[in-house]
């Protein structure tokens, strides 16, 4: 079942757009390095919130924030479900919730932080900065 999900996301999108550690020069994009990166995009669809650690994206209009797109194949999808705890059962559950964004390369998919961003600093043009890495968390 799960297999099968993944396989039609995947034939549906084969691509994924990241806005935080999973972009090159970050301390998670290792989890990406045997895709392709198609590339870079700006889209003022997202505005990024500086969690601490790590980003956190949602739906709301910005200036316009950098994404690295990247194709990918269905155990990227699968491995970066597990990262950005992404429920297929219960979407609403996760940290993330996993949507399709638009961008110059196609659609891709993207990982959109659930939790409430009350009281955290919006990004609204750009890029998240990697804070001090010694207090960074793998699991982002």
């Amino acid at each position: 079942m799960l297999l099968r999900y993944l396989r039609e996301a995947i034939a549906d999108t084969p691509r994924v757009a990241v806005y935080g550690t999973l972009k090159q020069g970050f301390n998670n994009a290792y989890w990406l390095k045997s895709a392709t990166l198609l590339g870079s995009d700006i889209t003022p669809v997202l505005t990024l919130y500086d969690i601490g650690p790590y980003p956190g994206a949602k739906w709301q209009p910005s200036k316009g924030v950098t994404i690295e797109v990247y194709r990918i194949n269905v155990d990227h999808l699968a491995q970066l479900d597990r990262l950005e705890d992404y429920r297929i059962d219960a979407p609403s559950e996760g940290e993330y919730v996993r949507q399709q964004i638009t961008t110059c390369f196609g659609l891709a998919w993207v990982y959109l932080y659930n939790p409430s961003v009350v009281g955290k600093p919006a990004i609204y043009e750009g890029g998240w900065r990697m804070p001090n890495s010694s207090n960074v968390q793998q699991r982002r």
